[in-house]
């Protein structure tokens, strides 16, 4: 939809036919794209007008609400199978987490962003054929390969996922940037509901244990396990209908905390060689070390996507590029150790899995921190690093599709 406001910009029916066919997809992509066009007359009154439309919940249109609704019954109706039809809930819960949520979201954006039919197949077809590849899979839960698959499978529908929410977008890497900025903000605005539903859950015990009667066991097992998988399905909706709502909170957090986490990660290291600790014969301390690798990135390239296209500051752009070559080292240490212990104890599928993660996210991290020190030096937008961050993302789909489905051919179920 950008391409198509921007050749709206000479066109103002045209931007009002956008806008009456999509509105909360307009608005969205309006104020990412604004910073590039707000020297124009017709962008400023368009920012003026969407602005004070914002300034009210947008709950969509009866339609949209009915299918919020049908997707949060699905949600939990799907959560609760094992107790509807006694299936083992260490069978299924494990293999089927990412079933409970990522189709009904999938399915959201896809009528949303009106996908085509074809790419509608596709991924309806993907999904389904992970779901029986994932439940025809051994019942060895202890097997790492089986862990895996399952993790990995996640991986697999977020990408499905990505795929439906940048639509028929003709740039796929502004899409793709949308999308991990849509992540941040869901990421905010479920921990607000969260933290609303805690609430109401600690009065709600509260009062009928005054009462004399303990509804705690009741209420877990059929309030929370249906209601807690809605919780992503109602952000979505909330966030996509309003994106002003965590659109300024998304953006101050990732500010804030870089340059903590900057010098939490550089005190982390010196500590680390004077603690006595190291990844390369601890496999939990490894395991911890990879987490933490894996949150930092996260923080970076969400940083980048809630910036690309827009001006930063030095000193942003600077810590930015510190934290990215102190994440460099962490990842470093983090692959010295894993070609450690495989020259040492040989090759497991854990280990194959934890290297090739590792490799493809050294890679990533050396190419956004070869753009990040290009932006610093010359003064430029992060619009290339935003870039290369949305051209990686299919690599980790491919990892992904490798672990998930040949992992357990090659390694076995045992």
């Amino acid at each position: 939809m950008k391409a198509q406001i921007l050749s709206g910009l000479n066109d103002p029916a045209q931007l009002e036919h956008l806008y009456r066919s999509n509105k909360s997809s307009f608005k969205r992509e309006f104020i990412e794209l604004y910073p590039e066009i707000k020297d124009t007359s017709l962008a400023a009154f368009w920012k003026e007008r969407l602005s004070f439309s914002g300034e009210e919940i947008n709950w969509g249109s009866a339609k949209e609400i009915f299918l919020v609704l049908l997707g949060i019954i699905i949600t939990g109706l799907t959560a609760k199978l094992p107790a509807f039809f006694g299936i083992d809930e260490d069978f299924f819960y494990p293999r089927n987490s990412g079933f409970i949520v990522f189709p009904v979201l999938t399915a959201y954006f896809a009528w949303k962003n009106n996908l085509s039919k074809g790419k509608s197949i596709v991924i309806a077809l993907a999904m389904f054929a992970g779901l029986l590849y994932i439940n025809s899979l051994p019942d060895f839960p202890e097997s790492d390969t089986l862990i895996l698959a399952c993790i990995h499978l996640l991986i697999f529908l977020w990408f499905l996922l990505s795929i439906a929410f940048v639509g028929e977008e003709e740039d796929t890497n502004v899409g793709r940037l949308s999308f991990l900025k849509f992540n941040g903000d869901l990421v905010v605005l479920s921990a607000l509901i969260c933290i609303a539903g805690g609430i109401v859950t600690a009065v709600t015990i509260g009062l009928f244990q005054l009462i004399g009667l303990n509804i705690e066991e009741f209420y877990f097992q059929n309030i929370v396990v249906f209601g807690l998988p809605a919780v992503p399905v109602i952000a979505s909706f909330l966030n996509s209908t309003n994106p002003q709502l965590v659109g300024k909170v998304s953006p101050v957090i990732a500010r804030l905390f870089s340059p903590v986490v900057l010098v939490m990660l550089v005190i982390y290291l010196g500590a680390m060689a004077f603690s006595g600790k190291d990844p390369y014969s601890d496999r939990e301390f490894l395991l911890i070390f990879n987490i933490l690798l894996i949150g930092v990135m996260a923080l970076i390239f969400f940083s980048v996507a809630e910036t690309s296209g827009k001006s930063k500051s030095k000193p942003e752009i600077y810590i930015l590029v510190l934290l990215s070559l102190v994440t460099v080292v962490v990842n470093g240490i983090a692959l010295s150790a894993i070609l450690f212990r495989i020259a040492e104890w040989g090759i497991t599928p854990n280990r194959l899995a934890v290297l090739g993660a590792n490799v493809l996210i050294l890679v990533n991290l050396l190419l956004v921190s070869f753009q990040l020190l290009k932006a610093a030096s010359k003064n430029s937008q992060l619009h290339q690093v935003g870039n290369i961050i949305a051209r990686y993302l299919p690599v980790y789909f491919v990892w992904a599709i490798l672990v998930t489905f040949l992992f357990p051919l090659i390694f076995g179920i045992n």
